[in-house]
This record gives structure tokens, sequence and C-alpha cells, in this order.
């Protein structure tokens, strides 16, 4: 039987492999995949009974552990929309976010998270087998019911946004066919072993990681919160492929290296990725260098159920590009910006694209055309079609009435071997742009405005240079590990302050 619902996934690993292990939970326990269907059951009718019905949703606060997916998979079987939410968002944002979904139900994680745990005892929840439920006030609201593969499967609250949050609907057709894709690119079997470091309440952990394991039976191993030393030692017990961001490669790198270890030894890791942000040359080589396998990268979003494209290069192929598109995915750019011919915002299209917004049809019109999906993202394709991801439409700067490309800057701060990540935008500032980076170093001290000021004029043209280089502690982050840059201006206030005085 084909899939045409996530959970069928399950189904046929329970009727091919039952004994097999599935998932390795956050506290080290293995679930075979029997063990795993059968929490499911446990759940279905958890939510059954407390009046969980097609059509309607149930909010999920939490973080990785096996209590999510177990829900993820009962929520398909009802038919109801499952609404992974971070845990460690603020009482605020939850509230805005239920306030929009309008769920029946609300399960928190809170024998794993201590911001779940927080947030379930100020909603007065009740103790469940999978963490606490709260009956939310109301009647049922339930939505209309599509056709079986184009029902929402779930709903997921883009972060970064201001005012009224929006929910993005990835149906069960839109999840099966990330999965494929990312089994396709990734060359997935049943005998991987998959590091779950990515949030499950994110489109990248729950489609190409959770989803696509699923799809071939491979075992995942759940962890709640990113630990690089954790990570070092999964690598050394048999872990087979590694999704990542940037900023976790670059943190395992320097734990390592204090350490004293400069390459992984005796490790079964066969697919290493990185995604969420660019690569630059030095930093590719460094991580392959480590790794002693080629670093791939790849391009998606939210409101593409995460895959558009992939690489599958060859180590030390110096491509930076986020690779060619993705088997039955197809990608245009606009090219009506202006001064480069070339650039122009990446729009897609194909099975991957999302339903559309919750209950904004103004907004889904905006973003898809002709089942064109308007990205927002500024790309250009080289000579083997191969897309590269050169910024942000909104991220453009223009100073002096040059177009500067905000992961251009970037790259040239990371390749400073003190720097472990960095974000640039630009501000209004006397009738031009004016271009701000923030930088976290590897260690407090271990570089200054000064030394990078110098660093970044022999790689940069003289209008691409920051004008202010600010050295943070730590830059504010998705639980994905993505710089959240609209929260840049206010979380250093004062530093610009400062240095305006």
């Amino acid at each position: 039987m084909t899939p045409s619902r996530i959970h069928h996934l399950l189904d046929q690993n329970l009727a091919t492999r039952s004994e097999r292990p599935a998932i390795r939970d956050c506290d080290g326990e293995t679930y075979s995949w029997g063990a795993y269907a059968a929490l499911v059951q446990e759940a279905e009718t958890l939510l059954r009974d407390r009046g969980a019905a097609p059509g309607e949703r149930v909010l999920v606060v939490g973080e990785n552990c096996l209590s999510l997916p177990v829900l993820i998979n009962a929520c398909s079987r009802i038919g109801v929309w499952a609404v992974p939410v971070n845990a460690r968002m603020s009482s605020a944002e939850i509230a805005r976010i239920k306030t929009h979904a309008r769920p029946v139900l609300t399960l928190y994680t809170s024998h794993i998270s201590p911001e779940a745990a927080a947030h379930a005892g100020s909603a007065e929840a009740l103790d469940t087998g999978f963490g606490r439920l709260r009956f939310e006030p109301g009647t049922p609201d339930p939505e209309p019911i599509p056709d079986e593969a184009d029902a929402p499967a779930i709903l997921l609250y883009t972060t970064g946004t201001t005012g009224d949050p929006k929910g993005v609907m990835l149906s069960h057709a839109n999840l099966l066919f990330a999965a494929q894709a990312s089994v396709g690119l990734r060359d997935l079997t049943a005998e991987d072993h998959v590091y779950g470091g990515l949030p499950l309440t994110h489109v990248f952990g729950v489609a190409s990681m959770l989803m696509a394991s699923a799809q071939v039976g491979a075992m995942v191993e759940l962890v709640t919160r990113f630990d690089p030393a954790r990570l070092y030692s999964a690598l050394l017990d048999g872990v087979t492929v590694l999704p990542a961001v940037p900023q976790m490669h670059a943190l395992l790198m320097a734990y390592a290296e204090k350490q004293g270890i400069s390459r992984l030894e005796n490790a079964k890791l066969r697919y290493v990725s990185s995604g969420a942000a660019p690569l630059d040359p030095a930093w590719k080589r460094k991580a392959e260098a480590f790794y002693g396998l080629p670093l791939q990268n790849g391009y998606g979003m939210t409101e593409s159920t995460a895959g558009v494209s992939g690489t599958r290069n060859a180590i030390g192929d110096p491509d930076t590009s986020v690779g060619p598109p993705l088997p039955g995915v197809e990608v245009t750019l606009d090219l009506a910006l202006g001064e480069d011919p070339e650039v122009g915002e990446v729009l897609t299209r194909g099975a991957h694209v999302m339903t559309g917004y919750f209950r904004n049809p103004e907004a889904t019109a905006q973003a898809i055309t002709d089942g064109w999906l308007r990205t927002g993202d500024l790309g250009r394709f080289d000579d083997q079609g191969r897309l590269h991801i050169v910024g942000r439409s909104k991220e453009l700067i223009i100073r002096g009435g040059f177009n500067v490309y905000p992961p251009e800057v970037e790259a040239a701060l990371n390749d400073h071997p003190a720097v472990v990540q960095c974000a640039v935008i630009g501000r209004p500032a006397h009738g031009d742009e004016e271009i701000l980076a923030f930088v976290q170093p590897t260690a407090p001290g271990a570089t200054d405005a000064a030394t990078l000021r110098s660093f970044v004029a022999e790689r940069l043209a003289g209008y691409k240079r920051p004008s202010r280089i600010f050295v943070v502690e730590t830059l504010p982050a998705a639980a994905t590990g993505k710089i959240l840059k609209h929260q840049l201006l206010t979380r250093f206030a004062a530093l610009l302050d400062s240095s305006e005085a």
C-alpha cells in the first residue's frame, strides 16, 4: 500500500521490522518499531478519550523526546493536526499561537523540559503518560477535512515573525514527499543511525530527520539539547548520518580542539550535512578535514517542507552552492531586481510547497502564485545548474548605490580562526545604509573589532566592509541554531548606543 498519511510509514515498519530499533530516546533507552507503535496506540486512545476529532488541532509544547513523534503519529491516526511548539518560547509567544491555532488540547513534555514544565504549571495541566495535558477552553473548532493526502498533518509556526503568528500548513503529501526526497539525497537505509539533534518543532527535524528515517526504517537518536561532548560520544557510538546546522559543527570542532583532537577517528559516520546558513570555502574545508567526509549543503524553508535543493559533492569539492533542485522540484528566479542580471528572488514549485498559511488567505495569496512559492531569498544559478543563495530580499543592503549581500560579508568574517559565527545586517544612516556585524568569538578575548576590521579589509571591497563590528558573547538563535537577525538591534541596543555616544 502506498502511504497516504504519515503514520502509514510507522505501520509499514511495524509490519516488516517490528523488533528492529526505531528510536533511541533522550534518556538513552531504545524502542523498537513494535514498542513505538504500541505507545502511539496509547496516545491515540488518550487523545480520542479527551475529545480530539478530525480537523482539530493538538498543540504539543516540548523539546525532543519520544513523546513528540508518538503524539505526531497519534494525531495522524485520528486526523488531528499536530502543532509542535518549542518549549523555550516565551509564555506570550505560546499564547499568541494558541489564540491563532485554537487547539482542543495542549500537551507539554514536562518530564524532559524545565520550560515545558513551567508552561504546564502555569496552565494547570494534568499529568499523563506523555507529559502534562490541558483541555483548552471553548467549543470544538474543526476544520473541513480535505482528501486523504491533502489533509494537513502538521501546523508549524514560523520563527522570527512579529505581530500575528503565521501557521504553515503541511499536508501528509508534503511530508511524505519530503521524506522520500531526503532518503534519496542521503541514500538512507534501514541500517542507518541518524543523530536527532535538530528540534522536532522545526521543519528540518520533523521532515528531513524523523519522516525520512521512518520512510526506510532507520533509527533516530533523539537529543533534547545540543551538547558538543554528547555529540562527539554519539559519533563514536555508531551514528552514521549527521544532519546539523553550522553552529553545531563549529561547537563540535571547538570542543574536539580543546581535547587535542583534530580529526574524527574510529567512527561509522558516512554522511554529514549543514543547513540553515551559507557555507564559506575555508570553513567547509576545515569541517571536511575534521570529519574526513564531504560536507553536504542544502536549502529549504518551512513553507517548502524543508527541501528545495541539495548537494551530493565529493570531498574537497570547492562548491559552496546549495546544489541543484531536488527531483520533482522546480526552481526559477524572478530577476526583477535591477542591478545584477543574474540574481533574483528564488521561486519554487512542486509537491513540497505548503498548502498555505492557516486562516490567512491574504498571506497565502502573496506567497503562492500559480503554484510558485515566493521564498523571499535571493539566488543565482551557476553554469552547472546549481543554486547559490546570496541573501534575503528583505536583508539586502544597498550602500552607496551598491548591493551588499550579508552572506558574503559573513563569509569573510567567518574565515577568521577566532570566529565561531556572525550575523550582518543593514540599518538606515544619513540617507544611506550602514553595515553592522555582530561576531561570536571562540572564547572571550579571542579577537576584537580592530583585528577583524583589518582582516576583512583584505577580503572585501570597501563598500562591503562593516561600518561597525561588535564582538559579543552569543548571538540570539532559534532552537535550530538559526540566528534570529530581527533580534540583533534590540538585544545589543546598549552596545549600539555606547558606540554612538
